[in-house]
């Protein structure tokens, strides 16, 4: 077994050694598609890990007896493995491929000390049927061995968060059977990033929908910005709508620490648009190309730094299977005397009624009963157990 594989040498077919994430990176290298480079250790790497250390046994056993919707057990059994994964020290022949692998980095891409993104990639993760992404981890501007090597670990350890171990017990997945890669890609110290569905993703209607923010890309994946958002219409090959939304907040790199931080978007920036027309086209056209290459419709991460644009990840869209498209124009009758009350960005296409609750921090997730509508702010997977 190989600790560590690089993307070159993988295909979308090594979601069992690579996980998603790796999986599909690989597919999109071998592609042509313009991507970071990079390496994944595998899930078998993660396997022999918690195995020859034993505490596979102490994870099951906390496991077995956890009643996943009670929310304040979930979170501390949760963070009881967390823990446990990242103080459990790193057999010695997992370590030294890990090191041989960010070492070869650094020489392929010229860099002493390159600066990586550390992604977890789980083996049932951006699957057809089921959508894993988003439940397990991600470090951002991560630079020298002993720092990769405790990142790789909190991402080990990621596989356990309360939103993870709910979402599998909720679908039936083994707990013991979900495997869990990481990806160590050079880091895009994107200037503007966000997400591009080659289809409509609530519809299925054949235009592209992107959405876009200043900085890195971990404001729009994790909800906490309101990005710009645009339909592209594929068969006229022209801009269908653009909306410019208000971008309060950005993420980055600090120049003085390295790390990534949360900032204030400049005034000049909050309220213009993100996406240029070039950067329309690079995009339309890769998500062509990634269509095609795949062969279905894709969900894809993306980055933009010194005006090339490098995709960061591609899976499936899973919420098209079972969409009836007679059913889109259905709406509430025509009714002078309905009065709306208020407005918002729904989670998926339909109708429905409840009770609504208003959650303002996580830790009112426990007034959630089912039927309720949630209503907030900002979604962020840490709302999956509610």
């Amino acid at each position: 077994m190989n600790y560590v594989e690089f993307f070159k040498q993988l295909s979308k077919d090594d979601i069992p050694v690579a996980g998603g994430k790796g999986a599909n990176l690989g597919e999109l290298t071998n592609a042509g598609i313009p991507v970071p480079p990079g390496f994944v250790v595998t899930a078998g790497t993660y396997q022999k890990f918690i195995t020859e250390t034993g505490i596979v046994d102490q994870i099951n056993k906390m496991l077995e007896s956890l009643d996943i919707n009670n929310t304040s057990e979930l979170q501390k059994v949760a963070e009881e493995i967390k823990d446990l994964i990242v103080t459990t020290e790193i057999p010695d022949d997992i370590q030294t491929a890990i090191i041989e692998s960010y070492n070869k980095l650094c020489l392929d891409v010229d860099k002493d000390d390159v600066v990586v993104a550390i992604r977890s990639s789980a083996t049932a993760e951006d699957l057809p049927d089921a959508s894993f992404a988003g439940q397990q981890d991600t470090y951002l501007n991560i630079s020298g061995i002993e720092d990769v090597l405790i990142n790789v670990r909190m991402c080990w350890a990621s596989l356990f968060e309360a939103r993870a171990i709910f979402y599998r017990a909720e679908n039936d997945f083994d707990h013991s059977k979900v495997l869990i890669a990481v990806v160590v890609q050079q880091m895009v110290n994107s200037e503007k990033a966000g997400v591009m569905f080659t289809v409509d993703p609530s519809t299925g209607d054949e235009e592209m929908l992107i959405e876009g923010a200043w900085g890195l890309g971990e404001g729009v994946v994790s909800g906490t910005v309101t990005p710009d958002t645009c339909r592209y219409d594929k068969a006229n090959d022209e801009i269908k709508s653009y909306r410019i939304n208000t971008k309060k907040t950005m993420f980055t790199k600090d120049p003085e620490t390295g790390s990534t931080v949360q900032i204030e978007v400049p005034d000049d920036l909050k309220d213009k648009r993100v996406l240029t027309d070039e950067d329309l086209k690079q995009l339309t056209q890769l998500g062509r190309r990634i269509q095609k290459h795949y062969g279905a419709p894709m969900d894809t991460e993306w980055g933009i730094e010194n005006d090339k644009v490098y995709m960061l990840q591609a899976r499936p869209i899973t919420t098209l299977d079972g969409i009836d498209n007679d059913k889109h124009s259905e709406s509430l009758p025509d009714d002078e005397s309905r009065v709306v009350l208020t407005r918002g960005l729904g989670a998926s296409p339909g109708l429905v009624s409840g009770t609504v609750k208003i959650i303002r921090e996580l830790d009112e997730l426990d007034k959630i009963l089912e039927g309720d509508i949630l209503v907030t702010t900002m979604t962020t997977p840490d709302m999956v157990p509610a």
